[in-house]
């Protein structure tokens, strides 16, 4: 006899609301979200205590980021095809404990060696976490609410690099780095329990056979890319070796998996779905913004950091307005997404970036704090508008059995884009820095030429350099003021990155179109698609 569908296990025909069932779901993936998001910028504010720890210098500390983002790219293409053959729920709750027990792993650590591969084990979990979580969520929403619950998910994804400097702060200043680390155990053995009892139970349908020939050319050539442009801030040019050697093999290998991906009947990375169109035009839209917006999202800190002498708690809190303006308008954001294609909506908010953008491209040493918070401000009401309506016009055409690998897509092209957008605005701003004065006569430990710029930014955070030192006050104050400068040359490039996401964006669908979400999936109510209102 076969089996009739029931009408209560897809709520999603019948209410546009997010019921307490999928709510229950999402917080799961949240909080897979927030441990994996969090810990890229927790991380960040603690170089210079790594640097310290470890007596290590700031090139190789980095490399505790660097590490996490290489495996992140590495593991993500096998997520899709780990899906279907494995289930969500099995998975995700392999992430989650892969990743908690690489973060115990990190706060053990002795050497900066040892950490930077205990981070690689974080970020071979978390790289499984978000397009795993972002499948379990889509497939829980169904195409009338994908919106909705896609700003859930938006909200640890645009809050982890406004929240991740204020919590990293704070633990460093009233503890010790190791906890940057430790606070992810408690959360993690939560989230698996959370997992077990909450998700829905596994019901893989069989899967084609692994494609281990695609997987020996895109992760490989992935991390050797990805590797080669992390290299560049350290090299500071494209002509090292060191980085267009792994550059040059990696696009080799990822030319190689694009030609045999059109001929093999089940590829690893599916790109036959940028036959969608939607799917490509967010995707490149996404792609652009998260070049520049992600990679002038680092140097927000680092200028109150460095320039303003603020600590790293101080540092984070003012980078908090920011995430009030993205919390006000995801949730409006997520509703219309639901109701009014993104074409319509979606420049609107690009516009309140670059309002926002532009002021971060008049600083000097003295900008005052309340033109750059309200700023920022402007610039996360606009992000709140940005980044998850695109991922919902990504996927939500999309049919179900589309989902897993079409979020694989998205995320790989996020890592891709923000590694690259870290690295090339790491080297304009490190090329703009060295442009300052040499100080006659002073040298460093290592007895390198210390330039203006540099001993200002140094007596931000160690003020007894000045002392140590026979330089005189208005060498400082002229040496903030190039810093300042230096940054702000570096965001007129994010600014045009950023106005050039205007050019994809004005190709988003400006028409409501009909979402195949749960169509041709065996037991699925819907069969035609829906019309999303």
């Amino acid at each position: 006899m076969t089996q009739q569908p029931v009408a209560t296990p897809q709520p999603v025909a019948t209410s546009d609301k997010l019921d307490a069932a999928v709510l229950k779901v999402a917080g799961v993936v949240v909080l897979g979200a927030i441990m994996s998001i969090l810990d890229v910028t927790v991380v960040s504010v603690a170089l210079p205590k790594f640097q310290n720890e470890f007596d290590a210098s700031y090139a190789r500390v980095a490399w505790t980021m660097t590490a996490y983002t290489l495996a992140l790219a590495t593991v993500i293409p096998i997520s899709g095809w780990a899906a279907d053959r494995f289930g969500t729920k099995r998975l995700y709750m392999v992430a989650l404990a892969l990743f908690t027990i690489g973060s115990g792993l990190c706060a053990t650590a002795d050497t900066i060696g040892q950490l930077i591969t205990y981070r690689v084990v974080q970020g071979l979990g978390g790289g499984m976490l978000m397009p795993i979580g972002m499948t379990i969520m889509t497939r829980a929403a169904g195409p009338h609410r994908i919106g909705r619950l896609m700003a859930v998910l938006g909200i640890p994804m645009l809050l982890g690099p406004i929240g991740g400097p204020i919590l990293g702060g704070w633990l460093i200043d009233i503890a010790s780095w190791h906890w940057i680390f430790l606070i992810n155990l408690p959360i993690g053995v939560i989230a698996l329990i959370y997992a077990q009892l909450a998700l829905p139970k596994d019901d893989p349908e069989p899967s084609e056979s692994f494609d281990f020939l695609g997987m020996l050319m895109l992760s490989p050539g992935l991390a050797l890319f990805l590797y080669g442009v992390s290299s560049l801030p350290e090299a500071g040019t494209f002509g090292d070796p060191e980085v267009w050697g792994p550059m040059l093999v990696g696009a080799a290998l990822l030319v190689a998996f694009v030609l045999y991906s059109f001929r093999s009947r089940h590829p690893l990375l599916d790109l036959r779905l940028f036959a969608n169109r939607n799917l490509t035009v967010a995707s490149v839209t996404l792609f652009v913004f998260i070049i520049a917006f992600m990679g002038a999202g680092l140097l927000f800190p680092s200028y109150f950091l460095q320039v303003r002498g603020e600590s790293t708690l101080a540092a984070g809190l003012l980078m908090a307005p920011q995430g009030i303006g993205a919390m006000i308008t995801m949730p409006i954001a997520g509703t219309l997404a639901d109701k009014v294609p993104v074409g319509r909506t979606v420049p609107f908010a690009l516009g309140l970036i670059v309002l926002g953008f532009f002021t971060f491209t008049q600083l000097d040493a003295n900008t005052p704090y309340l033109l750059l918070c309200g700023s920022l401000f402007v610039m996360g009401l606009g992000m709140g508008g940005t980044m998850m309506p695109i991922m919902t016009s990504a996927l939500k055409t999309l049919h179900a059995q589309e989902v897993a690998r079409g979020s694989t897509l998205v995320n790989i092209l996020q890592q891709i884009g923000g590694s690259v957008g870290a690295a090339v605005m790491s080297v304009i701003l490190t090329n703009e820095l060295n442009g300052s004065r040499v100080i006659p006569g002073v040298t460093d430990p290592s007895g390198e030429p210390v330039t203006e710029a540099g001993l200002a930014i140094a007596s931000q955070q160690r003020p007894e350099l000045t002392q140590q030192m026979p330089v005189e006050p208005s060498l400082i104050e002229r040496g903030l003021d190039f810093a300042a400068h230096a940054f702000a040359n570096t965001f007129w490039v994010a600014f045009a990155l950023v106005a050039l996401t205007f050019i994809p964006a004005a190709f988003l669908p400006r028409r409501r179109e009909p979402s195949h979400l749960l169509d041709g999936t065996p037991g699925d109510e819907l069969k035609t698609p829906v019309v999303i209102h």
